[in-house]
């Protein structure tokens, strides 16, 4: 008999983490498949997917564990990593999280549960955040238009060169993009990625350049990587005169004491937000922010807040300009952006508002006068120090020891230094840099402990920043700003936006293709732990055992997910993901000397950001017809590859399909690609409905990339962060993203840090840990039965657009709102917003079809709110037929005036023929809870037209 630890648990009643992710029970499983008159999921499975793609067999994972033990398991690897005092800098700042932002915002449901702000009446808590986070940076960088976050610091960079690219055409001739020096080295990396394949010629050049007559654009770092303020004044105008369009990298806590970058001549304004209280995680997520002048506000990608007004005439906030553009421009979009750092933002400007404009100048000036102290100390040791004026950075040649030895004395002490070539050490101080931190780094350039008085040298050697680098005038003058810096304002102020929000907290998110299931606790509990976020990006190997072992054992777990051997995780977002495979694909070809293949044949049906992204990495975009089912055309397939053949490089297809179906012809429209010499990109936007079920690999799919952010439960946050690995065939490895490429190994890095976002990578590591290979298989399975579940309870009051050979869905289905248009004056929208009435967040709208619904109930819905929604829209419905009936008016009813406020039903007047009942309490679970969207709809045409996007003064709200 085998011996028994004493540690053992007790497995009598054991700890399935797969019964508390997935919402219904056994019996609700029983009476969803009745209704479907089918008995058994293994039935429904049968019955839905193809056989020709289903797996045999189970994941080859290991078999499942309890939430204590993958906590305990995530503990121990946090252990393995080394937390030290990283003065590396290179664009990553130690900095102090607010207990209070990091308990109230990182750490709350009702901030990381929330979707894309797309419906704003039921955003305005984060859509007032993300306006706050637009005002700091357009405050401090002194340009109008700044956007509610992008990636990082150095995929910022990359889309302002395409942004100058496009504001200076026609000049077609002009190709080279000129790099100063003194950037932060991985974003040079990124800039050659980006500019490769879109024929751009990236030019580093020296300082003291004279033209740039060359060049659509320019960039700079300020300060430099290795901590100088220069004056780039002349050098601006040079460039504009040249026409050529000025791109500053900027330091945003140096921008608290440094002039604007738009006082020396910056277009455009980039850079990190991640020391506005975000931890390291050894590289993300973090917020990047791009700024620019009013004449490019319409070439900014990602996404823009702006202030509009509702339909009471009221403020009121929403996305503007640009929002989801890719699904309207596609191939001609100006970034294939989709996720963004919206959590970290927000946790960013609260950072700002809980500072408030004197605590961040506070914070700047200790820095600056405690790097002051620094050099004054190691130049009394001999060292030389690179000249000022510095902010928190320190070139430093060494006087008594060698690089190394420093350098070791350093990691020794707990304190990472940077290593230049030439033998020089890099010292950036971070907010949490401690005098003993100080004495610390003298010591290791060999001064005896405690020799140098740092505070007196710091006295001694601080002056305020000379003419022209030092900052005039006041920023952040928004109350906002002024009012929050006691916790228990914070406190309430966070709580008051949460509770204008609707997030998974408050009721089921039933968008399809974009996932919205469980982020369960013991998932997001481990990326608050020292050991995941306080490590540096470019901190020694030797600290990061720990993180070694999440991302190998996350990678062995993907492969076996797709069946696809290679993995990266480098791609920080899903349409990262869908760049990195594309540039792995012609990388793949040019290796074969077949450069030639650059057509990308992509259905007319897919995700927006496919043909934005096959823009991005050089190809031709050729759209594939889509049947009257939805399905892809096969036999259009069929002739664009023929006519294509000696040019193909790959088909990107979603499976199952946008259209939320099974295809059964997905083998055959591999196969024709395969013979015409083309590769297969499966967008894994819909891997919910395949994990355990169908292996990519297996099918014949060369490359496909993962949602972390949709399937594996990496929160949405309110449209980020997200992550995007991607997994290949073997043939692709030498091909993924690498921080070194060669000669051979032609793709550069994708993003800033070496593996993106890692900090978020313990959630989706812990969800497969806890799940199994049973467990995920279940999900899949719930997922597609919920699904169906909820088209065969609506079918008889909706149209059911798409279904696959058997009648089935796949894991979402859409309804249609098409025929209420003639015969009510009823459309998506307007059952949208009605839903709020209800509490519901509305399903993904007018996407892959307009004027339709398209509904993913996720297998973490329990069959109770499943048919609470359900009977929400039976009874929208009924609303309709009202109209329909002449009983109800055509333009004053419910579904055109949603949603409705509270305000709006304690108004003295009420100007509508139905009850405030009606309007306000449609269904009877709202006596017991009821949500208040805080706006009337809002007028998203006026906010165009008037554009404001940070917060306008407090006479703008007294006069609304």
């Amino acid at each position: 008999m085998p011996s028994v630890s004493k540690h053992t648990r007790i497995a009598t009643a054991p700890d399935r983490f797969a019964d508390r992710h997935i919402g219904p029970r056994a019996s609700d499983v029983r009476e969803m498949l009745a209704l479907l008159e089918l008995g058994s999921l293994d039935e429904l499975v049968d019955r839905a997917l193809p056989a020709a793609i289903r797996m045999s067999g189970d994941l080859e994972l290991p078999p499942a564990k309890s939430e204590a033990e993958v906590l305990a398991e995530l503990r121990r690897i946090a252990g393995k990593n080394r937390v030290a005092r990283s003065l590396i800098g290179m664009g990553y700042s130690e900095c102090v999280v607010p207990a209070a932002i990091q308990r109230g915002i990182l750490e709350s449901p009702g901030w990381y549960t929330a979707y894309t702000p797309y419906q704003a009446e039921i955003s305005q808590g984060r859509l007032e955040a993300l306006l706050n986070f637009q005002t700091v940076i357009s405050d401090l960088t002194g340009l109008p238009v700044a956007n509610a976050s992008l990636l990082d610091e150095a995929t910022a960079a990359a889309e302002a060169m395409t942004l100058c690219r496009r504001a200076v055409e026609p000049r077609d001739s002009a190709t080279r993009f000129y790099v100063l020096e003194g950037c932060h080295p991985q974003t040079l990396a990124v800039l050659r990625t980006r500019a490769r394949p879109l024929g751009i010629e990236v030019v580093a050049i020296p300082q003291g350049v004279d033209s740039v007559s060359d060049a659509f654009g320019l960039l700079v770092q300020y300060p430099t990587t290795d901590g100088r303020i220069l004056d780039y004044a002349p050098l601006c105008r040079r460039a504009h005169d040249a026409g050529a369009l000025v791109v500053v990298a900027a330091d945003l806590l140096a921008l608290t004491l440094l002039r604007p970058p738009s006082e020396f001549g910056a277009d455009v304004v980039v850079g990190s937000s991640q020391r506005f209280g975000v931890p390291l995680g050894y590289g993300g997520p973090h917020a990047a922010f791009m700024a620019t002048r009013d004449e490019f506000k319409r070439q900014i990608p990602g996404r823009v807040v702006g202030l509009s007004r509702d339909a009471d005439g009221r403020p009121a906030l929403r996305l503007a300009l640009q929002t989801r553009e890719q699904h309207i421009r596609r191939d001609k979009a100006t970034s294939n952006i989709c996720t963004a750092q919206v959590l970290l933002a927000v946790m960013a400007s609260m950072y700002a508002v809980h500072h408030g404009p004197r605590g961040l100048r506070r914070i700047a000036s200790s820095l600056q006068r405690s790097t002051a102290g620094l050099a004054a100390a190691l130049r009394r040791l001999g060292c030389r120090v690179a000249d000022g004026p510095w902010f928190d950075t320190l070139r430093v040649t060494p006087a008594a020891r060698s690089q190394a030895q420093v350098v070791d004395a350093a990691a020794g002490s707990g304190i990472n230094l940077r290593s230049y070539d030439n033998g020089d050490i890099g010292i950036a101080l971070g907010e949490g840099v401690t005098l003993a931190d100080l004495d610390g780094v003298c010591v290791a350039f060999g001064a005896p402990e405690g020799q140098f008085d740092l505070e007196a040298l710091a006295d001694e050697a601080a002056v305020e920043l000379p003419a022209p680098h030092r900052r005039e005038g006041d920023y952040l003058t928004h109350p906002v700003f002024h009012r929050y810096h006691s916790e228990t304002e914070l406190m309430r102020y966070m709580r008051r936006l949460a509770s204008r929000d609707l997030s998974l907290d408050t009721a089921m998110i039933p968008l399809g293709s974009c996932t919205m299931k469980l982020n369960a606790a013991a998932e997001m509990l481990p990326i608050s732990l020292p050991g995941f976020a306080a490590i540096h990006p470019f901190a020694p190997r030797d600290q990061t055992h720990g993180y070694e072992e999440i991302l190998d054992g996350l990678g062995r777990s993907l492969a076996a997910i797709t069946g696809l051997p290679g993995v990266s995780l480098m791609p920080n977002a899903g349409a990262q993901g869908e760049y990195s495979g594309l540039l792995a694909i012609r990388a793949f070809h040019a290796s074969r000397g077949e450069e030639r293949r650059t057509v990308c044949l992509i259905p007319q049906s897919a995700h927006g950001t496919n043909p934005a992204s096959a823009v991005m990495a050089g190809m031709q975009v050729v759209a594939v017809k889509c049947d009257e089912v939805g399905n892809i055309d096969v036999a259009d397939l069929s002739a664009r590859a023929d006519e294509h053949r000696d040019r193909l490089a790959a088909l990107m297809v979603t499976y199952p399909s946008t259209h939320g179906v099974f295809e059964e012809s997905i083998v055959e429209v591999i196969r024709i690609v395969h013979d015409r010499g083309g590769q297969v990109y499966l967008d894994g936007a819909n891997m919910n409905a395949l994990v355990g079920l169908c292996l990519p690999g297996r099918l014949g799919i060369d490359v496909c990339h993962l949602n972390l952010h949709k399937t594996f439960c990496i929160p949405h946050g309110g449209g980020g962060p997200g992550m995007g690995p991607i997994c290949v065939a073997s043939h692709l490895i030498p091909f993924l993203p690498s921080q070194e490429p060669d000669e051979e190994h032609t793709v550069g890095p994708v993003s800033a840090a070496p593996y993106g976002s890692p900090s978020i990578l313990p959630i989706p590591y812990a969800y497969i840990a806890m799940m199994g290979s049973a467990g995920l298989r279940r999900a899949s399975e719930v997922a597609i039965l919920a699904a169906n579940y909820v088209a065969r309870r609506l079918q008889a009051h909706y149209p059911v657009l798409y279904r696959g050979k058997n009648g089935l869905v796949a894991h979402e289905c859409i309804l249609d709102a098409r025929p209420f248009r003639e015969t009510a004056g009823v459309d998506a929208q307007d059952i949208a917003k009605r839903l709020m009435d209800y509490g519901f967040h509305a399903p993904t709208m007018s996407w892959p079809v307009a004027n339709t619904l398209m509904v993913e109930p996720t297998e973490s819905e329990s069959k109770h709110e499943l048919d609470r929604f359900c009977d929400a829209m039976i009874s929208i419905r009924a609303e309709i037929r009202q109209i329909e009936a002449g009983v109800a008016d055509r333009e004053n009813n419910p579904l055109k005036n949603a949603p409705h406020t509270a305000l709006a039903l304690a108004s003295a007047s009420w100007n509508h023929p139905y009850s405030r009942e009606t309007a306000a309490f449609p269904a009877r679970w709202l006596h017991d809870h009821k949500y208040w969207p805080p706006v009337a709809r809002v007028d998203n045409a006026y906010g165009d037209r008037n554009l404001v996007c940070s917060c306008p003064p407090v006479e703008a709200y007294a006069g609304d």
